[in-house]
């Protein structure tokens, strides 16, 4: 075993935080079975008690550890894209502490796809059966981490190890899908999309309603993956009119956009995003960390298309938008 791994699983068997990288987003992990030690998460984090988290397992064997039911539609989505970006919600197993679970009869789980991240979980895992719940590396509510330095950045101190296994090569969060109440509906969209499991499961999952009685889940808050720089999102047509009435009034922009820089001027920092959906995923939260450390008035993001392909990038700007500006009040 490397040396960094056998100090992180000394460390979790510990009671204490790890961040670790998954091919998604950085993750902050405790032991999951360890009430005390998720505690910890929420205390670095700044993480509201009923928030649930995502248990990371190696593999999908261990499924009916922390599932008192593992449905087939749950089995045939493992075996297409574990390890990988989907996380499950199952029927939680009586044992899955409610700190995981927020107190619901769920819980989320994912085999990630990262060698780090796998060879973590294998080596802490052991005769045991043990997972590791692990939410975004980041305070809560602010931009996702997608490198060991952004999570050092963030908590700094608050985390006695971060594992460093380069830039996350996905760069948003799983795709979340709940199976716990016979059809699969969609929670959250990630890299795998709802055409993806359709092909799986032969029937497309439904769109989760509003105020409906779906568990609550990770990243489902209206306000999320935020800046402390207000970010709007504008229309290609109304991205120039909004730079132009931000010069006239004298302000400081910042600009995420697919085109090239329309504006020279020195109130305007522009950074041109791939204009493809993987790529602008993958570059999303580094790009608005770059944007939000620059003490401009605004961040102005031009609007995605419109398309399921782009439907996790606009998930994640809209409810960035929704939580930028704000202070954190710990």
């Amino acid at each position: 075993m490397r040396p960094e791994i056998e100090r992180a699983v000394a460390l979790l068997r510990a009671g204490e935080l790890v961040a670790f990288p998954t091919e998604t987003v950085y993750g902050l992990g405790a032991d999951a079975a360890n009430p005390a030690a998720v505690a910890k998460i929420f205390a670095a984090k700044g993480r509201p008690a009923d928030h649930p988290l995502i248990v990371h397992l190696p593999s999908a064997a261990r499924l009916s550890r922390w599932a008192r039911e593992v449905p087939s539609e749950a089995e045939k989505l493992a075996a297409a894209f574990w390890p990988g970006p989907l996380t499950l919600i199952l029927k939680r197993q009586p044992n899955v502490p409610d700190a995981v679970t927020g107190g619901q009869d769920t819980v989320g789980l994912r085999v990630p796809n990262h060698p780090l991240a796998l060879e973590l979980l294998a080596a802490f895992e052991g005769a045991n059966g043990g997972g590791v719940a692990a939410p975004s590396a980041n305070r809560f509510g602010r931009i996702s981490p997608t490198t060991a330095d952004h999570v050092r950045e963030e908590l700094g101190s608050r985390v006695p190890l971060v594992l460093d296994g380069g830039a996350c090569p996905v760069g948003i969060e799983s795709t979340i899908l709940d199976l716990s109440r016979g059809a699969p509906v969609l929670l959250r969209p990630g890299a795998i999309g709802a055409a993806d499991i359709a092909r799986v499961l032969g029937r497309a999952p439904e769109a989760a309603a509003p105020q409906s009685d779906t568990p609550r889940v990770s990243g489902s808050l209206d306000a999320h993956y935020a800046p402390r720089t207000p970010l709007q999102l504008v229309s290609s047509d109304g991205l120039l009119f909004a730079l132009r009435n931000a010069l006239v009034a004298g302000e400081r922009v910042a600009v995420l956009a697919p085109t090239a820089q329309a504006i020279t001027h020195d109130l305007v920092s522009w950074k041109q995003s791939p204009a493809e959906p993987a790529g602008f995923a993958h570059d999303l939260y580094a790009s608005l960390r770059e944007l939000d450390a620059l003490g401009c008035v605004r961040i102005l993001v031009q609007q995605p298309p419109a398309g399921e392909a782009w439907l996790a990038v606009i998930d994640r700007l809209r409810r960035a938008a929704a939580g930028s500006g704000e202070d954190d009040e710990t």
